[in-house]
């Protein structure tokens, strides 16, 4: 196989002047490097056609392949790829096409650099779309599972500082084809990393907490959560800062990396609520009666719609009467609607009670001094 190799790289390099001769063999008396550039067209020309069968093969073979899968992200970095390589490969082409010209063998390496340059900044802009191309994808994922439209400012945020890791590199190799000594640069840029990074460590840690809470979504704008000891509904996410509308009415700001390092409670999740109280009925209500309870209390409940009974017990006898623990689900993760829901139950227990003559007990209070003069 080698062998093989090594006979057509000296076919290869011996074209243009088997191109001469055969000029020179039907009368045509040419110089040396007509053969030269009449090889270089050639190279050129088979690197476009080359380039075409790649660009004809994305758009009629990975193209179709890519509609049958489930997802569109395919479709995507190929439909956004496949121009860039057909280009990439015409860029290779004329570069080995342009080197078996031996008059510009002075600027060889001057030719060298501008084909190394463009060859960098084209596969910095293939990454480039990949990125936006995964990025848009995932915004319009999240988008669809949430059913709403959702903020990209902090996913822009992140695609800018992609775009910045990536041209940085970019720069870097740009600078090692002009045979520049990187080891300074990096040391500089690392300094400069650490020194930016401890002046702006605050910032950054809550930029990076921005980030956290995107792609984690803990919470979006609308829910109600619990952050330390306040409640409040989310109404902004910004890169520094998240926003809440308390239950008192003002607006309070907490920094993304105080939310990511404490606790957060979001009542928005919840599938249902766990409701338990105490239904206390007087002591002069018969044994009879305090025998229907369980089943009074447990049909009043079954009947108001979205609830869910647990159970009821006669859990005591108490001082001034007697005690019933109730426990039942509301099946609703809305504040509203729980309250609402809640107090339907209670006036449906009020009627049911009363309907039946069961009287609730309340717990007597001492006389005042008044009241006893």
């Amino acid at each position: 196989m080698f062998k093989i190799y090594m006979n057509l790289m000296e076919i290869f390099e011996n074209l243009p002047e088997f191109i001469n001769d055969q000029l020179r063999s039907i009368g045509i008396n040419v110089s040396s490097w007509v053969g030269e550039v009449i090889f270089a067209v050639i190279v050129f020309l088979l690197s476009i056609l080359l380039g075409w069968i790649i660009y004809y093969i994305f758009e009629h073979y990975f193209s179709r392949w890519a509609e049958k899968t489930k997802t569109t992200l395919d479709d995507e970095i190929i439909r956004n790829i496949k121009k860039p390589i057909y280009f990439f490969v015409i860029i290779v082409g004329l570069f080995y096409g342009l080197e078996q010209l031996s008059f510009l063998e002075p600027y060889d390496a001057e030719l060298t650099i501008i084909f190394a340059v463009a060859q960098i900044l084209l596969v910095i802009f293939i990454i480039t779309r990949v990125i936006n191309v995964l990025l848009n994808w995932y915004a319009e994922k999240i988008a669809k599972q949430r059913k709403k439209v959702i903020d990209n400012r902090i996913l822009n945020i992140f695609k800018k500082f992609l775009y910045a890791i990536v041209y940085l590199i970019g720069f870097l190799f740009i600078l090692h084809t002009f045979n520049i000594d990187l080891s300074g640069v990096v040391i500089g840029l690392g300094i400069g990393g650490i020194a930016i990074a401890f002046a702006l460590q605050n910032v950054l840690s809550d930029v990076f907490s921005a980030f956290s809470i995107y792609f984690d979504r803990p919470f979006e704008v609308g829910d109600f959560v619990a952050v330390g000891e306040h409640s409040g509904i989310v109404t902004k996410i910004g890169v520094k800062s998240t926003r809440l509308q308390l239950l008192q009415g003002e607006e309070m700001i907490v920094s993304n990396r105080e939310i990511t390092s404490s606790s957060v409670r979001n009542y928005r999740k919840m599938i249902r609520r766990r409701v338990e109280f105490i239904i206390r009925v007087a002591p002069n209500t018969s044994l009879e009666k305090l025998k229907n309870i369980h089943k009074l209390i447990e049909k009043t409940i079954k009947k108001v719609d979205s609830t869910e009974f647990d159970m009821v017990h006669f859990r005591e006898i108490g001082s001034f009467s007697y005690n019933f623990e109730v426990v039942y689900y509301i099946n609703t993760g809305d504040y509203l609607k729980f309250l609402d829901i809640h107090e339907k139950v209670n006036f449906a227990l009020k009627e049911a009670f009363e309907k039946e003559h069961i009287e609730f007990a309340f717990q007597a209070r001492s006389p005042s001094s008044k009241q006893l003069e």
